[in-house]
């Protein structure tokens, strides 16, 4: 019994003789791999900054989006309720005239280009 417990003891001695030689190390080597981990790993600071990133885009174009709705809807009201700018559509968009008016219609000359050659 003497000897296992001389072994036993032995051994407790090795592990806190590790523990005090390689501890701090180990412990270091640790919180070394957690900072890493909280910066470049898959939930970590630089993934929340990109997510943050996409979310602002996203409700950029959400709160664009909702703007070009509102503008949209407040055209649908007009077009049921305002007769003049029917008529407005109507002459410019499609043509129509009243009866009784004649449309004369005068073609526009084609815009030259800025980098074309000159004419001779």
């Amino acid at each position: 019994m003497g000897a296992r417990r001389l072994e036993k003891i032995s051994f407790e001695e090795r592990v806190a003789r590790w523990l005090r030689q390689y501890g701090r190390g180990l412990l270091g080597l640790l919180v070394a791999v957690m900072i890493v981990h909280d910066i470049f790993g898959t939930h970590g600071f630089l993934a929340m900054r990109h997510t943050q990133d996409e979310i602002k885009k996203v409700q950029a174009n959400l709160d664009m989006l909702n703007q070009e709705n509102l503008e949209l809807q407040q055209e649908v009201k007009d077009l049921k309720t305002d007769p003049r700018l029917i008529e407005k559509i109507a002459r410019d968009d499609l043509g129509l005239a009243r009866p009784g008016e004649v449309i004369i219609r005068i073609p526009q000359p084609p815009a030259q280009e800025n980098g074309s050659p000159a004419k001779r």
